[in-house]
């Protein structure tokens, strides 16, 4: 099915994840009369104020997804939880389903992600799988007794990450996490963490966005700094890397390409998210089509838009405090007078420690003015319980 028009049956989207993403998703599917249903397990999800339907059940649930396709033209995804294996099912019955369920299958593990992409030809740290104890002691020696375990199953934002030395003691670490799919990565000393959003529509017509320079606290993104402070060279090494990524994973839209930027000058690949992602937020204001508007141009096979940086731009989130629960968020007036600022809050109900509750993008045409306006930011914005 191609969008070649639209008539008075409008396309219909559905969105497995009803999170900020989805939310900003839907709100740029309604500027062009898109119906869009989504699937999230989070009654009043943030994309439920702007979506025409939610369907309330686990991101894996059978019965639920099937629901979603009943109601759907077209299948995407927010979050990488999602059911491979129903999509794929669907797919096979003539469901399109973007990107595809074969793409978020192999991201799903980051061993099975390490291994294709090392297959692949493409830079990534070395690694070594880890199955017993030995493994891991083998494994810890190889790297010079410094190295980073990664748990491969539903782990992001830095959860299932241990740092090892020769400290470290491992029967205890690994009595812990027995059973689990994991892998040894060499220790990898970066001077800078990167990303790029890149997307393909099913034309073939690839699309790279600028190099994203990004800081994180804790393993979570605190900052994104576009253009990246980097050498040319540096920036087309990271969007040739991106751009070769998406020649060999299958499927429509964008895609975020985590990278480090070793003191070397290497560029490796990090990780992928077969998704819109945080890093590419500053793409809203500060690009002449947004990460989210590109997706949907994508997955409906469109023409791609332009990825063009009209303005240096600084991202900063906006994160849960150390309490669970009601929350209040101070300084609003004194970010709304800085100039440039973009606040965007996404609508959760609830604060989590280390949440992502919403962003603030600051736009100069000076980078250093940018940034310290995002520290004044951090500054005067207060997340508190209550």
């Amino acid at each position: 099915m191609r969008v070649d028009c639209l008539s008075g049956k409008f396309p219909r989207i559905g969105i497995v994840g009803g999170g900020q993403l989805g939310k900003m998703l839907c709100l740029e599917a309604k500027k062009i009369g898109l119906h869009v249903t989504v699937l999230d397990p989070t009654e009043k999800c943030p994309a439920s104020s702007v979506s025409d339907e939610q369907i309330i059940a686990d991101f894996k649930d059978e019965t639920a997804i099937r629901e979603l396709a009943s109601k759907s033209d077209f299948i995407t995804f927010e979050i990488e939880l999602a059911n491979s294996k129903v999509l794929k099912e669907l797919e096979e019955k003539g469901c399109i389903v973007n990107p595809k369920p074969e793409t978020l299958y192999i991201i799903q593990s980051k061993l099975r992600q390490k291994n294709f992409l090392k297959e692949n030809n493409l830079p990534v740290p070395e690694f070594v799988e880890v199955k017993t104890l030995q493994d891991l002691k083998n494994g810890l020696e190889k790297f010079g007794n410094h190295a980073m375990l990664k748990l491969s199953q539903d782990s992001y934002d830095g959860r299932g990450n241990f740092e090892l030395n020769a400290e470290t003691n491992l029967e205890e670490l690994f009595k812990k996490i027995e059973g689990n799919e994991m892998f040894l990565e060499d220790w990898v000393d970066f001077e800078k963490e990167l990303s790029v959003m890149v997307a393909r529509n099913d034309s073939g017509e690839i699309a790279a966005y600028p190099v994203s320079e990004n800081i994180h606290k804790e393993s979570i993104l605190d900052v994104s700094i576009i253009p990246a402070r980097v050498s040319e060279q540096s920036k087309e090494s990271a969007r040739q890397i991106s751009e070769k990524v998406m020649n060999c994973l299958k499927g429509s839209g964008v895609f975020g390409i985590e990278l480090f930027l070793t003191r070397q000058g290497k560029v490796l690949i990090n990780e992928i998210a077969p998704r819109v992602h945080n890093s590419g937020h500053y793409t809203i204001e500060a690009c002449k089509t947004s990460q989210f508007e590109q997706h949907l141009r994508a997955i409906l096979d469109l023409p791609l838009g332009s990825t063009e940086l009209l303005q240096n731009v600084v991202m900063v989130n906006i994160l849960g405090n150390e309490k669970t629960g009601s929350f209040r968020l101070e300084g609003l007036k004194e970010v709304l007078k800085i100039e440039g600022a973009n606040l965007h809050i996404y609508g959760k109900h609830e604060s989590k420690p280390k949440r992502k509750m919403g962003h603030v993008t600051i736009l100069d045409n000076d980078l250093e003015n940018a940034l310290k306006k995002a520290f004044k930011v951090k500054e005067v914005l207060v997340m508190r319980g209550e």
